[in-house]
């Protein structure tokens, strides 16, 4: 296959991107819109959606383009080692994007060009040195905060105490998920100890169950997941269950948005459901993982 052709074939480009994650992102700019008091529907909430969706895109471009000599050995069907496409032609475009992504943060002010140059500098530190690096998964934590920060500074202007909780809440997430995902290549988890920082957005979001019958939906969809996922973990009762376990816990990413913004904003929270939704459906046809 040729480079053109290949950058005409939206599968490779679907697979090198994992789009099918890309509803989570979303939802996290809108969740972080909301809690910051800006306008989830405004012109500037729609740039920082293009720029977070370049800055994720980039992001699983250079993972595939910095990992593609062990994920010869380990995942030769991935499309650089598969020979779908060139590691340079990958790498070029990986930081293209995050060149892009971090010009369209610029546009919004100080604050927001700060979030977007640590956002891009957090991604290639995650994606150049996370094999082996017992703090990979902060790292890749810090990246999805850091898209809280940067959509509450450019949409509305501030870093509110909500938006700094929040960030926190989707950190822990976010650690619990990769610390599984990096023992995917071997199909175990050594130790499950790590993961139980998982429950910590149940934790800090138990005031909100006050707010009704949604929040309270929320947190009980969040903890449903979360326990099916730990437990085929734990179990590893078949090849496919780590990658399914993180798949659903990337995916959950959503419900910790819809949970966080519950008590604020239930419609934001139906929109967050929608995107835990979509990202399961997508999972069916680009692998997450």
């Amino acid at each position: 296959m040729t480079a053109a052709a290949t950058w005409l074939n939206p599968g490779v480009l679907f697979r090198l991107g994992r789009v099918s994650n890309l509803p989570t992102v979303w939802t996290n700019v809108v969740a972080a819109t909301v809690l910051a008091g800006g306008d989830p529907w405004s012109s500037r909430t729609g740039s920082v959606l293009l720029a977070m969706t370049l800055f994720y895109v980039a992001g699983m471009f250079l993972n595939d383009a910095f990992d593609r000599e062990i994920d010869a050995r380990e995942r030769p069907t991935r499309p650089i080692p598969s020979g779908e496409v060139s590691a340079g032609l990958v790498f070029g475009a990986g930081f293209a994007m995050l060149a892009a992504g971090t010009m369209i943060m610029a546009f919004h002010g100080p604050l927001p060009r700060l979030a977007g140059i640590a956002l891009a500098v957090a991604i290639v530190i995650y994606d150049l040195h996370h094999k082996a690096n017992p703090f990979g998964p902060v790292v890749m934590g810090a990246c999805r905060a850091l898209v809280y920060v940067g959509a509450a500074t450019a949409v509305a202007g501030a870093v509110t105490p909500a938006v700094i909780l929040a960030a926190g809440a989707i950190l822990a997430h976010v650690v619990g998920l990769t610390y599984a995902a990096k023992q995917e290549s071997l199909n175990r988890i050594g130790r499950l100890w790590p993961l139980l920082v998982l429950a910590l957005p149940l934790v800090l979001a138990l005031p909100a169950l006050r707010s009704g019958w949604i929040a309270v939906m929320a947190w009980l969809a969040l903890a449903a997941v979360n326990a099916v996922a730990v437990r085929r973990l734990a179990r590893r009762d078949g090849p496919r269950a780590v990658p399914e376990a993180v798949s659903s816990l990337i995916a959950a990413v959503s419900l910790v948005d819809a949970l966080l913004v519950a008590a604020v904003a239930p419609p934001i929270a139906a929109i967050c459901w929608l995107g835990y939704l979509l990202t399961r459906a997508f999972q069916r046809f680009v692998p997450g993982t």
